[in-house]
């Protein structure tokens, strides 16, 4: 007898198995199927691991490269990267059990293994355990969140020994001493930021006329620059031609300024993009409608079909975690009844080098090209009391404001714990607060936060501690 559900949800990423739990707790009979582990490509491949590296790599430099500055006098200092690969792994493994308990104590129903939609209301299961016997399920509502993969440039030799991506990259247990990264994105800038911390040659190469394309000028400049002072050489644009083997490295051939340049590493890391998980979860048998692999869905995150929903990286709305999760939220009380639109209008987006940096809303070339009136803010690091502490100065808040109704616009913060900072701007966006508002609220001292504080006065010219 086939089991039926009130809401399926296929896929138990950061989207996936946050909208099954808000379907159960809306009162939902809920199934969440996976087919590898719970927490998706965030936790287990993603966010979770690169920061916990990225953790103890900003603490190695800190000590090694300022120790002394600092008061911290020591004869050596070493990585011991299987450990803290080791490290990775524990977090990994404790966050993903927190999951299994929160989806076990909802009475969730987990079905392991591979989803295909066999009809509008149904799906089959091929168990993850081997086999080709296929479970039949049914459901009232079904919620796509199967997330993306990353993807290979085709080039000659993307397929040689050594040629990783993402995925296979946080897997080691051990890193060399060079390594070409291909693709300046905030999964490229952030490896760099790992490995140059690490004391390892890092070299980008990146297609478009900027690293972290899409976010501010003045956010990509200065990261630019940080990354040349530390070592870290940066082509761009540069397009990748191919990829051979010379000797025990690699050997990377791309065209940039009208002439082929070459970099060598003993391993090349492919961070150019991720690709839709949809291949084979059955779209076409449903009669869901997708573009080039991405599902098409509307502001409730409804596709075609009615009672079939799409959420997270297949959207090909915002590859973001925190999108997904939101977006499974949303999905989840549309099938409940009500009807929760997205916005993507207020979204921050983070990048965890160091300085971090984040941003809310629209950027300064963006404001322009809308032709808004705009004022805008600012404040250096460099002129606050924390951050000078901390020994990180290189950064700044901005802020873009209407110059007519006081609207903020945009953020962005290049600072230390920056991507814990912006929330604070994102709430104040939510609840339409004024940047006179925002400049008016109290803010503790000594604090970084006194930055978004200082660039909103700066708006007027008010403020105090800027020349």
């Amino acid at each position: 007898m086939t089991e039926t559900f009130q809401a399926a949800v296929i896929g138990g990423g950061p989207g996936g198995y946050i909208c099954a739990i808000r379907c159960a707790q809306l009162g939902l009979k809920t199934a969440l199927v996976e087919n590898r582990e719970l927490g998706g490509t965030c936790l287990n491949r993603g966010c979770i691991p690169t920061k916990a590296l990225l953790h103890t790599a900003e603490l190695y430099d800190e000590v090694a490269n300022h120790g002394k500055e600092l008061g911290l006098v020591t004869n050596s200092i070493t990585v011991d990267y299987a450990a803290l690969a080791n490290r990775k792994d524990m977090i990994i493994t404790r966050l993903r059990k927190g999951i299994e308990g929160l989806i076990k104590g909802r009475k969730i129903t987990l079905i392991q293994g591979t989803a295909a939609l066999t009809g509008p209301t149904t799906f089959s299961v091929t168990p993850s355990t081997g086999g080709n016997s296929a479970s039949e399920y049914a459901s009232a509502s079904i919620v796509l969140a199967t997330g993306s993969e990353p993807v290979s440039i085709p080039v000659p030799g993307s397929d040689l020994p050594g040629v990783i991506n993402s995925d296979a990259f946080l897997a080691l247990k051990e890193i060399p001493d060079s390594v070409v990264i291909i693709g300046g994105g905030v999964v490229g800038i952030e490896f760099a930021a790992l490995l140059s911390s690490l004391g390892k040659k890092v070299t980008i190469v990146e297609m478009l006329p900027k690293i972290l394309n899409g976010m501010d000028d003045s956010v990509c400049d200065t990261m630019n620059k940080i990354l040349k002072k530390r070592g870290v050489a940066i082509h761009t644009p540069a397009k990748l031609c191919d990829i051979k083997t010379s000797g025990s490295f690699l050997t990377c051939t791309y065209e940039e300024g009208g002439g082929k340049q070459e970099a060598s590493g003993a391993i090349v890391i492919m961070a150019a993009g991720r690709r839709p998980v949809t291949k084979n979860l059955g779209l076409e048998t449903a009669g869901v409608t997708a573009v080039k692999g991405f599902v098409t869905v509307d502001e409730y995150l409804r596709t075609n079909v009615p009672n079939i929903y799409a959420i997270g990286d297949i959207t090909g709305k915002v590859q973001l975690a925190h999108v997904a999760g939101a977006q499974g939220m949303a999905a989840a009380s549309n099938i409940a009844g009500k009807n929760i639109k997205m916005h993507y209008d207020i979204i921050p987006a983070c990048v965890y080098t160091n300085p971090e940096i984040a941003s809310v809303g629209m950027t300064e070339s963006a404001v322009k090209a809308a032709g808004l009136p705009c004022k805008t803010g600012s404040f250096p690091a460099i002129a606050n009391g924390r951050s000078i502490i901390m020994n990180s100065t290189e950064g700044f808040v901005k802020i873009l404001t209407h110059s007519e109704t006081g609207e903020i616009l945009g953020a962005h913060i290049m600072a230390p714990r920056a991507t814990d900072l912006i929330g604070e701007i994102a709430a104040a966006m939510r609840a339409e607060a004024t940047i006179e508002e925002l400049a008016d609220t109290i803010h503790a001292h000594p604090t970084i936060n006194e930055m978004i504080m200082e660039a909103a006065h700066d708006v007027e010219g008010l403020c105090c501690h800027k020349m």
